[in-house]
This record gives C-alpha cells, structure tokens and sequence, in this order.
C-alpha cells in the first residue's frame, strides 16, 4: 500500500534543456497524461481537433517567439519555424493573429466573493458570511462592493452576482446573502471555462517552470496516497475543505492589505505589476486510472502486497 508522500521538487539545471534520449519517452508520457484530459474536455464540449489544433500552434510559436526576444524581426520568423516546425507562413499569421488577441479582464463578482468569506467586518462569530442590508454604511453589500471597485455599480454587481448563482437577494427586508460556499459559477459554463482555464493553465505553468528552472521558482507540492476506500475518501472531503478555508482566513485578508500598501508606497508606478494565484485542489480515481506516468504508482502495481480477506493489513 502506498503510503502519503509529499513529492520533492524537481531540480534540474536552469536554462532550456533538450531532452536527453532516456528523457524523451519520460517527456512523451507526460505530454499524453496532460493531453488525455484535454481530449476528453473537447469531445464532451463539441470542441474540434482542427479547432484545438490550431490554439496548439499558436501555443508553439508563442512559447518559440518568446524564447528568442532579442533577435531581429526579419530571422525571427526563420528561427520560430526551424524550432517549432511550422512553416514561415504560417508563423506570421499566427504571430499576427496573437496581437490582436484580447486582453484578460477582472471578475468583480469572484473578488467580492473573496471580500465578503474573509474579511471580519463582513463575517459572524463562527466565521459565517453575515447576512448584509443592501445598501448603508459598512457592512452592507454597498460597502463590501465598493471597497472591491468603484467602476462597476453595486446594484450592477449584485444582480451579476445573482446570475451567477454567488448571492441572493431578499427583497422583502432588502438584505443580501451568499447561497454558495464556492466561487465556481455552476450557472454559467462559459465562466466555469474559464476558471478552469486559469487555475490549471497556471498550475501547469508553475510546474512546466520549475521542471525548466532549478526547482525553486514556484511553490508546488502534493501528497499522493491510494489503497483507500469510498468511506476514507468521504472522510478526507471536509477536513481538506476546512484547510481550504482556513487558507483563504489567512491569505486573502493578507493579499489585499500588500496591494493597499503597494498602492500607498507607490511602488506600482514605476515597475510592472506582477499577479499571483494559490490554490489547493484534490482528486481522487480507482487506482487502475491513475496516470502511468508516476512512478510510486508503477512500482506499486509492480509489487502489490496481497491484502487478507479478514481486511487486516496486508
């Protein structure tokens, strides 16, 4: 039985470094475990290759371009081709295709989700979001969406919010209550997309980043474990949602005080400004759909202990 380990970061030399031989079916491994999930999104959403094939390029030269930032535009396209194995073509259509790509946009509604779990002013006793009048001083949700924007009004925030499904309002006394522990919009698929986008795209991005560098430039660790049953995994469900809980308590009131006193000190005048995401997931499959790529997993079907039928350990 595999016991609970964490997994030690991964060290390699800084720089970009070809994959060795006895790297690139490792390599290969790891691309198809992160393609599998990608495939089975686009079927079930009715997503084509040629649709998915065509972000891949663009994902190719982007990554080619951006490799080479200090050569001149005219070897540019050469050096993207050579590298990525598309024509010259087509790399300067899809490098004129990505400067017309549209800039993200923040989401008001996850922010003052954010605001109102963590912050006191707005939460009970037990730590529960209160129930916050409509309008008025502090707390109410006038108050709680204000201090999140003032370019968006807060009865237009609040009727967002209600699409979503984050909030509810109950007009007979005119208050307004959460009616969701989570900040995924189950209503709304197009936004649920794109949380998924962007919590996974940068989870990856952290991982590709640290495998690429020495191991140190993102935190990111898990813990594995199989040879559980339906009631362990039943059991691991709210403890591992407190620890969430208890992680957003510390971290978002923390957040906002650093980008107050950034903002007070000016630093955001002179320098880019750089953004962070943190995030605690869990997932759990039969053993035989783990991935083939973790070895502890391997060496475990391998070798797997026969338990006894009294239940005992094996």
């Amino acid at each position: 039985m595999q016991r609970p380990l964490p997994s030690p970061p991964i060290v390699t030399e800084p720089g970009d470094i070809p994959p060795s031989p006895g790297e690139q079916p490792a390599l290969l491994e790891a691309v198809r475990a992160l393609l599998v999930p990608l495939a089975q999104l686009s079927v079930a959403r009715g997503l084509s290759y040629a649709a998915v094939d065509e972000m891949l390029r663009a994902a190719f030269v982007a990554a080619a371009h951006a490799a080479h930032p200090t050569l001149p535009e005219h070897r540019r396209v050469s050096r993207v081709s050579a590298a990525t194995g598309i024509n010259r073509r087509e790399v300067t259509r899809l490098v004129a295709a990505q400067q017309r790509a549209t800039p993200r946009v923040r989401s008001y509604p996850s922010e003052v989700f954010a605001h109102w779990i963590s912050d006191p002013l707005y939460r009970d006793e037990q730590g529960r979001p209160l129930r916050l009048p409509r309008l008025g001083p502090a707390p109410s949700f006038e108050s709680l969406a204000q201090a999140v924007t003032r370019d968006m009004h807060p009865r237009s925030l609040l009727e967002e919010m209600r699409r979503l499904g984050y909030a509810r309002h109950d007009e007979d006394d005119d208050h307004v209550a959460l009616q969701t522990e989570s900040a995924v919009p189950r209503g709304d698929r197009a936004r649920m997309d794109q949380f998924l986008g962007a919590n996974v795209g940068d989870h990856l991005s952290a991982a590709v980043a640290n495998v690429l560098g020495d191991g140190r430039q993102h935190f990111e660790q898990a813990l594995f474990a199989d040879g559980l049953s339906e009631q362990s995994l039943q059991a691991l469900r709210p403890v591992i949602a407190e620890q969430w809980r208890a992680l957003t308590d510390v971290l978002v009131p923390m957040l906002e005080r650093l980008i107050d006193a950034d903002v007070q000190a000016g630093l955001m005048q002179d320098r880019q400004e750089q953004r962070m995401r943190i995030g605690l997931f869990s997932y759990q499959a039969p053993v035989d759909a783990a991935p083939a790529t973790d070895p502890a997993t391997t060496q475990k079907t391998a070798a797997a202990p026969r338990r006894r039928r009294d239940g005992g350990k094996p």
